[in-house]
């Protein structure tokens, strides 16, 4: 069973949040749009890191130990994460920001998305020798 103090959770996920806002505050017209930005990447850096506890504690123990099922598995879950993390967040910035437009983010980008985060994200834990989806262990 995987067990994380919140202490650490939050830290991390905030802190990638702050970073992601901060590269999203250029593209998104400067930097007072950064606390509002940061508050929006809170959804899949906070939100993702419940989603592989979901699947790692809830999910993976229910399912054939196949690692093709495992993977398959795991897939499904980002993708279907992304898009429910993304509503998330466009709802969020509705409240926000009113002329913000986020028509862009469609579900299948929101999901491929989120997928391709977490694959290079576990592909750098695999880099530095520890459990990811890549060794099955993660």
């Amino acid at each position: 069973m995987f067990h994380e103090p919140i202490r650490v959770t939050l830290t991390r996920t905030v802190g990638i949040a702050t970073v992601a806002a901060a590269i999203a505050a250029l593209w998104a017209g400067g930097f007072r749009h950064w606390p509002a930005l940061a508050v929006l990447m809170l959804w899949p850096a906070f939100g993702g890191h419940w989603v592989d506890v979901f699947f790692l504690n809830v999910l993976r123990p229910n399912l054939p130990p196949t690692p093709l099922v495992q993977r398959g598995a795991r897939l499904a879950t980002w993708f279907v994460a992304g898009v429910v993390l993304a509503l998330g967040a466009r709802l969020t910035a509705g409240l926000i920001f009113a002329h913000l437009s986020m028509g862009w983010l469609t579900w299948p980008r929101a999901g491929l998305g989120f997928v391709g985060v977490e694959l290079v994200t576990h592909a750098a834990l695999h880099r530095r020798g520890r459990a990811s989806f890549y060794d099955g262990l993660g």
